[in-house]
């Protein structure tokens, strides 16, 4: 990968946070709806055959995305249907149920967001390309290889997640660990890369040995999706 002049990547990093906050209506690509008294989130289907995961097995990805992932949205559809029927001013609100309620929100609408950045991730080559996701990492990491040992270390010690980061409060890529769904996340940052370490992810196929799992998981990103993600997160261009 061809060397990258850091203070130029920085000014167009400036550059692409200005045009992400002057579109005032889009949070990760998406525009922003109005309230409604209860949400109707979908499972988002895989982008590729469960069997298409070179090392993890049809089983383990079907379970985890039929079972684990959509259990999320089930539970937050439910949760959300829970506190436009509990919420302040209602005759059933008790501000203990409530407040059990909304800690159980911020575990599934977590979990739901970070399964569909893990699966997005997968189904591709491992190999990095040329887009501005790699320059990016290069820059700030010194090196795709040293971003994926940093990413390791912070994926062997957590119990949920090891995740990349567009941080804009200070406009560069850092790896974050997360316990749970919502423990250790960074507010405003948005997950461009996303390492699920729980055991429903690797154990049935791998037992304990996490590294084994960590081995696949990078060979099988997809880096042409992944830099789609990080331009939304700058609020750049995507096709």
């Amino acid at each position: 990968m061809s060397s990258v002049d850091r203070r130029q990547f920085v000014g167009a990093m400036g550059v692409g946070a200005a045009s992400l906050l002057a579109a005032g209506g889009a949070v990760f690509g998406q525009a922003v709806e109005a309230p409604r008294e209860a949400a109707q989130h979908q499972v988002k289907p895989l982008q590729y055959p469960a069997d298409s995961v070179t090392g993890i097995s049809q089983e383990v990805i079907s379970w985890h995305h039929g079972t684990h992932y959509a259990g999320y949205v089930s539970k937050r559809n439910a949760i959300e249907d829970q506190l436009a029927r509990l919420g302040p001013g209602t005759e059933s609100f008790d501000s203990r149920v409530y407040a059990g309620i909304k800690r159980d929100e911020a575990f599934n609408a977590s979990g739901v967001v970070l399964h569909e950045v893990y699966f997005d991730n997968l189904g591709g080559d491992g190999v990095p390309g040329e887009g501005i996701v790699e320059a990016a990492i290069a820059a700030f990491f010194g090196s795709v290889e040293q971003w994926e040992a940093d990413m390791r270390a912070v994926a062997g010690a957590a119990t949920g997640w090891a995740l990349l980061c567009h941080d804009p409060s200070d406009r560069r890529l850092h790896n974050y660990l997360v316990d749970q769904h919502q423990l250790g996340a960074i507010w405003g940052a948005a997950p461009i890369v996303a390492l699920d370490v729980f055991e429903h992810a690797y154990y049935r196929d791998f037992g304990p040995d996490r590294a084994a799992y960590m081995n696949v998981f990078f060979r099988n990103l997809h880096w042409g999706r992944i830099d789609r993600r990080y331009r939304e997160a700058l609020g750049l261009p995507t096709g």
